[in-house]
């Protein structure tokens, strides 16, 4: 038999390039917990969204960690590109939702604090779950009106930005009830966020406009 034939070096080069594109992106687009939060932020958008400098401000992150997440989400399937206007993917978003994020991003807990109400303390939940003899999940803040059981958010700056806006803050603490909550809660939780990712108020915020 005849010895194989070697690429050549061009055809080495290349290969080798190929090979280090794509170590780079497993090594450095992996899905990150702010992704989320960034993909729910953008949902929120009608059309063009709006820079990543303001999307930054609105959520306390630097415009290069927005920029870095949307180009993750992307690569992830959970944003379209810039010929969709980098809306989110709906249909793969609330499957990794549902029956994902509790799986790659476990919820952790701790001790007493001050902080945020999140999952079934928060709205809409609290409106449907009457809450028991526990301490309530709270995302801890020293600015929260409430003491209760630490509940780790996704994302250290998500207490201030929920603060901010109040439609973020009902999905970020319906998806900590997906995450985190007994069968009620999570099934609740499911179908309160199904709710909002559907409904026709949903994206419909104007860049350069105020949420209502």
């Amino acid at each position: 038999m005849g010895r194989s034939a070697m690429p050549h070096r061009s055809d080495r080069g290349r290969i080798y390039s190929q090979f280090a594109n794509k170590e780079y992106m497993m090594t450095h687009m992996v899905l990150k917990p702010q992704d989320i939060v960034v993909v729910l932020k953008l949902s929120e958008f009608e059309g063009r969204r709006p820079p990543f400098a303001k999307i930054a401000e609105e959520l306390y992150m630097s415009a290069s960690e927005v920029h870095a997440a949307v180009r993750r989400a992307q690569v992830s399937h959970l944003l379209h590109g810039p010929d969709l206007g980098e809306r989110p993917n709906y249909k793969a978003l609330e499957e990794f939702l549902i029956h994902g994020l509790k799986y790659v991003y476990p919820v952790e807990h701790g001790g007493m604090t001050r902080g945020l109400p999140t999952s079934y303390a928060a709205d809409p939940l609290r409106r449907l779950i009457q809450a028991g003899d526990d301490p309530l999940p709270v995302w801890p803040d020293p600015k929260g009106p409430v003491r209760g059981a630490a509940f780790q958010p996704l994302y250290h700056s998500v207490p201030q930005a929920a603060r901010r806006d109040s439609y973020l803050y009902e999905l970020l603490a319906l998806i900590d009830a997906v995450r985190d909550g007994r069968a009620r809660e999570r099934n609740l939780a499911e179908k309160e966020l199904l709710i909002r990712l559907h409904s026709r108020n949903h994206g419909l915020r104007e860049h350069g406009k105020s949420q209502s």
